[in-house]
């Protein structure tokens, strides 16, 4: 049985979260309705797992996020969000989100979200992966090299360093040096940012 922790300032949604994760393999420990709280709460009940709505007064679940990750804690944060904008969302990468839900999408989800980011991968709503897609179409895509642009193909695919290096005809070294500069150009954290977002530079 995994513990979770909800914060959420909307009593239905509380109530909606604890009846779907009654029966499961999930149990809820605690829920705060305040950014506030939920750190209290993270103290107090010590859960394995953190469920943060994005919009919460005295702290949104960013700003709970960005906390307890500049702490050195690094359990398992999924963000449940009516909408979430660009910014925020690449926010959420940067601190290193495991999961993010949106609640307009169908409620059979939170499980699978759940399942996925406690095996130790990451879940995105496969709307938000949608709407990135869809606004991928106005950005610049001549940014990176014919090379780079390979490079991101591959990383798109889940190809390791090692992988990448044998299908590209170079060392591992060089893969490196690509990637940092990719990630330089594009602005991306980490290689897991630069795989979801991948479309917004090489297309789909």
């Amino acid at each position: 049985m995994t513990r979770i922790l909800l914060a959420d300032d909307h009593p239905m949604i509380q109530a909606a979260v604890e009846a779907m994760l009654r029966g499961s393999d999930y149990q809820l420990v605690a829920k705060a309705g305040t950014g506030a709280e939920a750190l209290e709460a993270i103290a107090e009940h010590d859960p394995e797992m953190v469920v943060l709505d994005v919009q919460m007064p005295d702290g949104t679940g960013l700003d709970v996020l960005r906390k307890i990750r500049s702490a050195g804690d690094d359990r398992p944060v999924v963000l449940l969000t009516a909408s979430i904008d660009e910014s925020g969302f690449a926010d959420a990468l940067k601190l290193k989100v495991d999961g993010v839900l949106l609640k307009t999408s169908d409620p059979a989800l939170l499980i699978d979200c759940l399942d996925c980011v406690r095996s130790g991968e990451e879940w995105i709503d496969p709307h938000l992966n949608a709407e990135a897609t869809r606004a991928s179409s106005s950005r610049d895509r001549s940014l990176l090299s014919p090379r780079e642009t390979d490079l991101v193909k591959l990383v798109r695919q889940g190809m390791r360093n090692r992988d990448i290096a044998e299908t590209l005809g170079i060392t591992e070294g060089t893969v490196k040096v690509y990637l940092h500069t990719v990630f330089e150009k594009t602005g991306v954290a980490n290689r897991t940012e630069l795989a979801i977002r991948a479309s917004e530079w090489v297309g789909n």
